[in-house]
């Protein structure tokens, strides 16, 4: 597989950004994590045969920079920017987006890979470094947020070919 880092960049930058601002809550660490990213990729240069392994690794290479980030001593005693100055609310859905921000950073990743993604619970084992029983059981703690869906009478994007509302889970 020979594709141009542009292609590349323009292909996976999306959904590589939404995965580290699904662990780290504000748009310049994800921005960051986003560019040190493609930044390996150009150092390593990393040979793959599908381009399933490539977004694979890309995915794996972002979780890792974003457990990294949260490690950090120098993250802990810093504020988002968006927490620093009050900023738009620029998200579609304020009530997901709260009811997602409760979540840990890793389970957050985890039910953007999923729904978001549509990544199965192996894929996102591998790319997270967890069990897949550990990835199945936290989506099933995440029960919780669908039943506020449902009380809520909300959707939640599981499918989205079906003129984009979202079709309930349940």
């Amino acid at each position: 597989m020979n594709l141009e880092f542009q292609t590349i960049v323009e292909r996976y930058s999306a959904s590589l950004y939404r995965l580290a601002y699904s662990f780290l809550g504000s748009r310049q660490d994800a921005e960051d994590v986003l560019q040190e990213t493609f930044l390996r990729f150009l150092r390593m240069a990393p040979e793959f045969d599908e381009e399933r392994q490539l977004h694979a690794w890309l995915r794996t290479v972002t979780a890792n920079l974003c457990r990294d980030l949260l490690r950090s001593p120098w993250r802990r005693r810093t504020l988002p920017l968006e927490e620093a100055v009050a900023m738009p609310d620029t998200t579609a859905d304020p009530e997901l987006e709260s009811a997602l921000s409760q979540l840990k950073p890793k389970d957050r990743a985890i039910v953007y890979l999923f729904y978001y993604e549509q990544c199965s619970s192996a894929e996102i084992a591998q790319t997270l470094r967890m069990s897949d029983s550990a990835v199945r059981s936290r989506l099933t703690r995440a029960e919780a947020l669908t039943m506020l869906w449902r009380w809520t009478n909300c959707t939640f994007p599981r499918i989205i070919d079906d003129g984009g509302e979202g079709i309930p889970i349940g």
